[in-house]
């Protein structure tokens, strides 16, 4: 789950990491009310949408006056903000954040991740503020350091700290709030069950204070539970309506470019179906994770979500039934094809619990169901199926 950087800065406000005064506004109204609470003299208007890239795109201004304040927001506010992480159809501005400037001394790049591969939370430190991480990484490696943290480490060690004090080209008196603060980002990184915190720039102050002038956070869904508190920065306009209603259903669905609907269980039968799909040309039209567990009514849920993308040409259901069995999604295919009339493509592909009455049952409903042997001949049959309605 992600939140906006206005929402991510009040967290780390809560536990004293530096940010720089702001509010958020989403009306002319709630703008005017609040202005006078900052100083200026120069201020920063920032939409605030679920992608990176902004200020590339006009969504980040820096203004002197406090009627360029109210101009940029006038413009800001409902434009469709294209980015490189929004693709083509970008995202329409429905919130605006409006903060304080500061002089800015050294800027810096600084994140907290999941790293799965070595089971720890790896810290990355550069001295390239303001620039993505991604081309540093290509162009100069030297100026990153990596620190893993293992599960028992409630502080960051000493020499760790002094890499990070290092690759930033900071003084050893720096060290102390420098410290102070990378412990407390640790701190929250952990309690909120974050999967990741980039903060870019992060920067040295000319009166020598260090400030977060940005903020990305991402949280791990499945601990989502805990934390009624981060459930409640979510904001649903920010989501694809797909996607929300999905979660509604308890499924994990992404909505993707390609026209082949997936129903799988599993997420890593879910992404070798999706990859066989691109093999044999086409493109998958999403994600979608029924579960291990899932009943016929989630199950014909799934279905009507996928065809509600007017890109799928065809429906392949690859499921491998373990708890889940064969015949209860059997039934559900069953149905929602009668339910809402099916008239595309729909190749099944079953196999484990109760695969032989799950299959009796879709070869005795009448319905036009192409049935597949293993994955290699499900993605064979849905692609030629879809290519043959294509042409």
């Amino acid at each position: 789950m992600n939140i906006h950087e206005y929402q991510a800065k009040q967290l780390l406000s809560q536990y004293n990491i530096p940010v720089l005064d702001g509010f958020v506004a989403f009306n002319q109204e709630e703008l005017g009310k609040n202005i006078s609470s900052l100083n200026g003299p120069k201020w920063v208007v920032k939409a605030q949408i679920h992608a990176g890239g902004r200020g590339k795109g006009g969504g980040v201004k820096v203004v002197d006056t406090i009627e360029a304040v109210n101009e940029v927001f006038n413009d800001m506010m409902g434009m469709k903000l294209i980015t490189n992480q929004t693709g083509p159809e970008g995202k329409v501005v429905n919130r605006i954040y409006i903060e304080d400037g500061c002089n800015i001394s050294k800027e810096f790049y600084l994140s907290y991740l999941v790293d799965r591969k070595t089971n720890s939370i790896c810290i990355i430190a550069s001295s390239e503020g303001g620039m993505d991480i991604e081309e540093v990484a290509e162009n100069n490696p030297e100026k990153i350091v990596k620190i893993y943290l293992s599960n028992d480490d409630k502080k960051i060690k000493e020499s760790d700290l002094s890499k990070i004090q290092s690759i930033f080209g900071l003084d050893t008196h720096h060290n102390g709030k420098l410290g102070e603060i990378l412990n407390n980002i640790y701190k929250l990184f952990c309690e909120k069950d974050a999967s990741l915190l980039e903060i870019n720039p992060f920067v040295l102050t000319q009166d020598e204070h260090f400030v977060c002038l940005d903020a990305k956070m991402n949280f791990d869904s499945n601990a989502l539970f805990r934390h009624d508190e981060i459930v409640g920065l979510r904001d649903l306009e920010e989501e694809d309506p797909l996607e929300i209603q999905a979660s509604n259903h308890g499924l994990n669905y992404i909505k993707l470019d390609g026209s082949i609907g997936c129903m799988v269980n599993g997420a890593g039968l879910a992404m070798a179906t999706m990859d066989i799909i691109k093999l044999y040309g086409e493109k998958p039209a999403n994600f979608l994770d029924v579960g291990g567990g899932a009943t016929k009514e989630q199950v014909m849920s799934a279905f009507k979500i996928i065809l509600s993308d007017e890109n799928v040409k065809g429906i392949l259901v690859n499921i491998f039934g373990g708890i889940m069995r064969c015949e209860i999604i059997a039934q559900g295919i069953i149905e929602t094809a009668n339910e809402l009339n099916l008239n595309i493509p729909l190749v099944v592909r079953l196999e484990g619990t109760n695969v032989e009455l799950g299959k009796k049952y879709l070869n005795e409903s009448g319905l036009n169901i192409i049935s597949a042997d293993n994955l290699d001949d499900a993605a064979k049959k849905i692609v030629k199926a879809v290519s043959g309605a294509n042409n």
